[in-house]
């Protein structure tokens, strides 16, 4: 790899939120930055920062012919991409029932394909340089649901499933895939990035209490995304990278209390799970 401070980091979803955090990070840091998004214009300012340093690209993660154009670019001025954070995304409050094929498709499209999308162009640039590492932006949320953000979770168990797979695939070319499971951190993901459903009557008790929390919880959570960029770099750059990155207390308590709860069940159900053999 080259020098230390010009490691390449190619951030989609870098119009606000993590995605800025992470390029402003990535740019304090020396590093070559490459930021992406639908709007050019709202990468105005991060290549104002330091523009030797940053190659912002017009790109929607949905659009293979502008994910190409951009990978073209990246390979023109820099040569190389040594990180990929896959962070383009937004989320859905809302019932399953409440919830829209469409609406569902749409999330799916964006949150899991739009990241696969970037990821297998990228694959055999990886594969040619023998390096490199691939950062895909799940949330707590990958790992267990609640009423409300089933479309949401789901979007993120899909994205955890294929980053499990394809850490295995990667490893023989030198190449690490970390899955980041944030919990709240101030970013737009609960205001502009946030979709609400239509609601529908019964299910005030279950949906009604995750709908205002979401509300709600614009500007009050306690994480803060410029750490979330440390903490990732330093996973990145540890012998013992992890598959699964935690951040936040609250994403590391709900997480452990899934996990243990997986493991109880587990065993008061295994002697019924064993005894099916033919």
């Amino acid at each position: 790899m080259k020098n230390q401070q010009k490691k390449v980091w190619f951030i989609t979803g870098a119009s606000g939120g993590f995605g800025k955090s992470f390029a402003e990070y990535a740019i304090r840091q020396g590093y070559q930055v490459v930021v992406t998004a639908r709007r050019l214009d709202k990468l105005e300012d991060i290549k104002a920062l330091a523009p030797d340093q940053v190659e912002a690209i017009r790109m929607d993660v949905n659009n293979n012919d502008e994910i190409a154009t951009a990978i073209q670019a990246v390979k023109a001025r820099f040569g190389r991409v040594d990180v990929l954070i896959n962070n383009a995304g937004y989320g859905i409050v809302g019932g399953v029932e409440e919830t829209p094929e469409t609406e569902l498709r749409a999330l799916m499209d964006t949150n899991f394909f739009g990241a696969v999308n970037v990821t297998r162009a990228l694959l055999p640039l990886f594969r040619e340089q023998q390096s490199g590492a691939i950062v895909n932006i799940s949330s707590m949320g990958g790992q267990l649901s609640f009423p409300g953000f089933g479309a949401y979770s789901a979007s993120k168990f899909a994205l955890e499933g294929i980053s499990e797979a394809l850490a295995a695939e990667m490893a023989p070319f030198g190449v690490k895939v970390v899955i980041v499971e944030p919990g709240q951190f101030k970013t737009e993901l609960a205001g502009a990035a946030m979709k609400h459903m239509p609601e529908i009557p019964g299910y005030e008790s279950t949906v009604g209490p995750i709908r205002d929390f979401a509300k709600n919880m614009h500007g009050t959570q306690e994480g803060d995304p410029a750490k979330a960029a440390a903490a990732i770099d330093l996973a990145l750059s540890s012998p013992n990278t992890p598959l699964r990155l935690q951040l936040g207390e609250d994403a590391v308590a709900a997480i452990k209390q899934h996990s243990e709860n997986l493991l109880k069940d587990l065993a008061t159900w295994e002697s019924v799970a064993a005894n099916t053999k033919i």
